[in-house]
């Protein structure tokens, strides 16, 4: 089995839920305040090792308690944590969530998360990293950084997924790097031009990415499913149908999901329903890390739903 290195963000939610969002200059009432472990990176993380992957985090935190109690949440979730740092005079990130109408806003203070420079990640993943390991990242960290551990860990032979978000177009440099992207709707607009209303829309999208050199395409479609492009060859599972309470980490745990499902040597279609499944557990509870199930977990609901 492969192992997987993460290197992103990790931040702690301040979450609320309201029945509107809220006018300029308004205050309004709201129920529901959740405190949650978070992070794309830490989400990621922490779905892939629930779901049964060797998961090490590179990532940083703030000595505060926020930092304390996310650190303590990667170990409980047996995430290896060696290369991840405490740095002084920066806060741990935070995201403030509004919840409504079963779909979230989210609105970001990085702090630590843009604290590593390029040569503390690329020596960890020296450390951690052997050929044929997957390497995951986002947006959310330093972007130099970013850019310079992907073309680091792509150099060394790691098999490298991108989930850009929060989305911004790709540039050449990332193009070379990237073995595969996972994206969801809005994400696809801004970096190909296309909303992929439906699965169509979707290869179009895929089409784009694939003529700039990314073998493995990867776009969620919320409640429709998942398309997929794999060495050339189009794939679509749809979702399972769930009460959906909150979907704060539904992409997340999707992404997790597959990786840990690579690692495991699923084929990408299995991969694919493997991942909709954990994400349709993930959509019908509340928050983001406390949401994502475990590998107990999806079983039981596989057998609930006889697949």
């Amino acid at each position: 089995m492969s192992k997987a290195i993460v290197f992103g963000s990790l931040n702690m939610d301040l979450s609320i839920l309201c029945d509107r969002i809220p006018q300029e200059g308004e205050t309004m009432n709201g129920s529901d305040f959740l405190t949650n472990p978070g992070g794309k990176g830490a989400n990621q993380a922490v779905a892939a090792s629930r779901l049964g992957a060797d998961v090490s985090m590179i990532g940083a935190v703030g000595e505060d308690e926020f930092g304390n109690v996310l650190t303590d949440c990667m170990e409980d979730a047996g995430i290896g944590c060696l290369h991840l740092r405490h740095l002084d005079g920066t806060s741990t990130g935070i995201a403030v969530i509004i919840r409504c109408n079963n779909n979230n806003r989210i609105i970001l203070d990085h702090g630590a998360n843009y604290s590593l420079d390029p040569n503390e990640v690329c020596t960890s993943i020296d450390e951690i990293a052997e050929p044929g390991d997957i390497f995951l990242t986002q947006f959310e960290c330093n972007p130099e950084t970013t850019h310079k551990a992907l073309e680091h860990a792509h150099d060394k032979g790691l098999f490298c997924i991108v989930n850009p978000a929060p989305a911004k177009p790709l540039t050449e440099d990332l193009y070379k790097n990237i073995d595969s992207v996972c994206i969801n709707e809005t994400e696809c607009e801004i970096i190909t031009g296309i909303y992929p209303h439906d699965e169509k829309e979707a290869a179009k999208a895929a089409d784009i990415l694939e003529k700039n050199g990314i073998p493995q395409v990867i776009i969620t479609l919320g409640s429709s499913g998942a398309y997929g492009r794999d060495k050339g060859k189009d794939y679509f599972v749809p979702a399972f149908k769930t009460n959906a309470v909150d979907t704060t980490a539904a992409g997340d745990t999707f992404i997790g999901a597959m990786i840990a499902a690579m690692a495991d040597g699923l084929n990408f279609e299995d991969a694919m329903r493997f991942s909709n499944m954990a994400s349709a557990i993930t959509v019908s509870r509340e928050g983001a890390q406390q949401s994502i199930p475990n590998r107990v977990e999806l079983e039981e609901y596989r057998k609930e739903k006889g697949l």
